[in-house]
């Protein structure tokens, strides 16, 4: 996979944000993750699913999401199955696209039999101003 294909798998990880077999589907099953609002490093989607709370359905959301979107997008490809993607979020508004959050990640993926998979994603908010 090139470095714009890693870009392209990190766009499409967030448009199915909604859809949380999409996503996780995108997820290696051990996946470890760090994220601002956990104290603790989270080991494996049951453990993330903790600090994410029950999926809902499209259909049975009382509001619409938030638009996240992925950009300052740094990525690597090391040819020996192993990914590296950098990038800031964008969380706006989706009624008025208004700039709710910023969060600076990072994600090591690995390329197996079901294609690339996130095995460790390290997330760090930052001032929804740009001052970091």
């Amino acid at each position: 996979m090139t470095s714009a294909s890693l870009d392209d798998f990190v766009v499409a990880l967030y448009r199915d944000l909604g859809d949380r077999a999409a996503f996780d589907a995108r997820l290696d099953p051990a996946v470890t993750v760090w994220e601002t609002p956990w104290p603790t490093l989270m080991r494996g989607i049951a453990e993330l699913d903790e600090l994410r709370g029950p999926a809902v359905a499209p259909e049975d959301r009382a509001e619409p999401l938030p638009a996240v979107r992925p950009v300052e997008i740094v990525s690597d490809d090391f040819g020996d199955g192993t990914g590296l993607v950098r990038y800031v979020l964008e969380v706006r508004d989706p009624a008025d696209g208004r700039l709710l959050e910023r969060v600076r990640v990072t994600d090591v993926l690995r390329d197996g039999d079901e294609g690339w998979r996130i095995v460790h994603h390290h997330a760090q908010d930052l001032p929804a101003d740009g001052a970091n």
